[in-house]
């Protein structure tokens, strides 16, 4: 019979990779990776003011998130800097901002080998309540904007002159993929957010035939990346975000290795 912890991490995991799924379609198919990474590495800002103010750290994560997805969505009409010059600045200027707030917090600081690398083993009864609640939150308004995320996939302008709402959509998509940012935080930690966004989403893509199937097999992907890795922590008594990835990362490696064989052929 499995522990309580271990319980608790494989449902917080599975719970992730629900959302993780389309969101991570998303962000391969717009090429959002770098947004995804700015959230990541901004919301180590939050647990800076979240300890120096003695605010939750969810809540000071959200906040922040929120306000820097905020700022985000309005780098695309930047005039005088390209997105991906003031997406490299933000990320890295905002993880050097947190960890420096950090250091200089006087007293018991926040563990930042658990935001930084995730401690999904810790996962409280509260928290996976709060990542099943967020995510089907995320995954609820994904289903209701999915046709006009999509065609704004395919051409933006074009969806625009068809008179669908696509600042609006995308500011909500920005939002969205913030909360997911504050959700993921305890369980995989700031520097490993976005490939577990990334890794899903581009093994499942050899083996879809639609946009929808796609969404599906990412979550799929994701809730056997979750598992394995979990299990695999558990057995060898390792790190449980880092060995996550590591299974996604096989598993792409072997995707890429069928897809260049069938490529050949």
């Amino acid at each position: 019979m499995p522990d309580d912890f271990m319980v608790r991490a494989f449902l917080a995991g599975l719970g992730f990779a629900l959302a993780a799924g389309p969101m991570g379609c998303i962000v391969v198919w717009r090429r959002m990776a770098f947004f995804g990474d700015t959230l990541a590495h901004a919301s180590l800002c939050g647990i800076a003011f979240g300890a120096l103010g003695g605010v939750d750290p969810f809540i000071a994560i959200l906040a922040v998130s929120l306000l820097i997805a905020l700022l985000l969505a309005r780098t695309k009409s930047n005039p005088f800097f390209s997105s991906d010059t003031l997406l490299a600045i933000g990320s890295h200027g905002s993880l050097a901002i947190g960890i420096l707030c950090i250091s200089l917090i006087k007293g018991v600081r926040p563990d930042l080998n658990a935001y930084l690398f995730g401690d999904i083993l810790s996962v409280t009864s509260d928290e996976l309540w709060t990542i099943w609640g967020g995510g089907i939150v995320i995954l609820a308004t994904l289903c209701g904007l999915w046709r006009i995320l999509l065609c704004m996939t395919i051409a933006e302008d074009l969806a625009a002159v068809e008179g669908m709402p696509v600042n609006r959509v995308y500011l909500i998509y920005m939002l969205l993929l913030a909360l997911f940012v504050a959700l993921s935080i305890k369980m995989v930690g700031v520097l490993l957010i976005t490939a577990l966004l990334i890794l899903p989403a581009s093994v499942s893509q050899t083996f879809s035939k639609s946009p929808e199937q796609m969404g599906v097999f990412s979550s799929l992907v994701g809730g056997v990346m979750v598992v394995s890795g979990l299990a695999i922590s558990n057995q060898f008594d390792i790190p449980a975000a880092p060995s996550i990835v590591l299974v996604g990362l096989c598993l792409f490696v072997l995707t890429y290795c069928f897809r260049a064989k069938r490529h050949a052929l």
